[in-house]
């Protein structure tokens, strides 16, 4: 039997002297096809088993389907590649993704998390001590916060989500690493909102990165996955992959081809949702009907500044903006939306609007006048002028 995950052989030039740019590598999918009849876009592997051969043994190095598929390869490849990662590994889902790092911890561990991340997997965390665990939510952009929170000895796993989901607060990647390192920590980064565009963790000091694929890297809303990548491959690591074979956490092979079909355009899909958010951000920044405009890309955002260090070239493609008239209007302004969809979800090609609170309940940190956006690749002045109809005129 394989004893761990098989290398997909790349057929881009790895000897060129100048390194390919993560555009290049997302756009030939690192050159994956079909060796066998040519064919420019590799096949979907469906195949659940393997035969083996006369003297017993697998000597095409695949067993089984919910640990060796080429068409799941394929897409760890391409992300591990984009995140500079060793190795990267898919999941059915971003939740599969994110609670397979917590079950992996061999001991008691004291974990420091970000206040304010996506509500399904806090929800998830906040009754981690059914597996021993425990957790600090802290406010990860006060260094002094984090520092505080420490537990010598105890303190085993960071885990930052930046930007954060929804009121976009930036955590500095490469400070909490130092922390968490000096505590002898792992520091795991959730870059969903990122993406490997715009933000590699694993440069900054990370050591897990950790997606909800079914969001940007997908981009089309039609799949749903989770992925992580690895600075180094360790026993943590093995751990994880563990966890994913026992509780049949993996990707299928469809999804996975249709991911690799999509990170094709990641790059070009991020930039222009970018541009159309920072746009978005700037004109409505001092409409009356709002409070406030919670973007990373505007110089009013408390977290600007580290922004500009470790986000490459944009600030993402989500907003939100709070309204004066508190629920009731943030509510009333999203029945009126034309071209924005309201559903929950972010990162696809359509625009879409939301009223977080809602969604997340009782005790949630989001504000209940807040509505958020996800800016898709639709025209820009469309959906502001949808906006401004939506908050009443000017």
């Amino acid at each position: 039997m394989t004893t761990g995950p098989r290398r997909i052989a790349l057929s881009v030039d790895d000897q060129t002297r100048q390194p390919l740019k993560p555009r290049t590598l997302a756009a030939q999918a690192l050159g994956a096809g079909d060796p066998t009849t040519k064919g420019l876009v590799p096949p979907i592997h469906m195949t659940t088993t393997y035969l083996r051969d006369a003297d017993n043994g697998y000597s095409a190095g695949y067993v089984y389907g919910r640990t060796d598929n080429v068409s799941v390869q394929q897409a760890e490849a391409v992300i591990a590649a984009l995140e500079q990662a060793e190795e990267a590994m898919m999941f059915a889902s971003g939740m599969a993704a994110a609670t397979a790092v917590f079950m992996a911890l061999d001991k008691p561990t004291h974990i420091i998390a970000s206040r304010v991340m996506y509500w399904g997997f806090r929800l998830w965390l906040e009754d981690i001590s059914r597996f021993g665990h425990s957790i600090t939510f802290v406010e990860t952009s006060d260094l002094d916060a984090v520092r505080d929170a420490v537990r010598p000895g105890e303190t085993g796993l960071f885990w930052i989500e930046t930007p954060s989901n929804p009121l976009w607060t930036i955590t500095d990647i490469a400070a909490i690493s130092e922390i968490a390192h000096g505590a002898g920590a792992l520091l795991c980064v959730d870059s969903t909102v990122s993406t490997p565009v715009l933000t590699r963790p694993i440069i900054h000091g990370a050591d897990i990165v950790v997606h909800s694929a079914t969001k940007y890297l997908n981009g089309h809303s039609d799949v749903v996955a989770g992925a992580l990548a690895v600075a180094r491959a360790s026993d943590f690591w093995i751990r994880i992959r563990k966890v994913r074979t026992q509780i049949g956490a993996s990707l299928g092979p469809f999804d996975a081809w249709l991911l690799l079909r999509g990170m094709r355009t990641l790059e070009l899909r991020v930039r222009e949702q970018c541009r159309t958010a920072a746009s978005l951000a700037g004109r409505l920044s001092d409409h009356p009907a709002l409070t406030c405009v919670l973007y990373p890309g505007l110089k009013t955002h408390p977290g600007h500044d580290v922004a500009m260090r470790q986000m490459d070239g944009g600030f993402g493609g989500m907003l939100s903006i709070r309204m004066k008239g508190g629920k009731a209007a943030a509510i009333a302004a999203a029945a009126r939306v034309a071209l924005w969809k309201r559903a929950t979800s972010f990162g696809g090609v359509e625009s879409l609007i939301e009223h977080r609170a809602s969604i997340e309940g009782e005790g949630t940190p989001c504000p209940d006048d807040l509505l958020r956006l996800s800016a898709g690749l639709e025209d820009p002045d469309d959906l502001f002028f949808d906006l401004i109809r939506a908050l009443g005129g000017r």
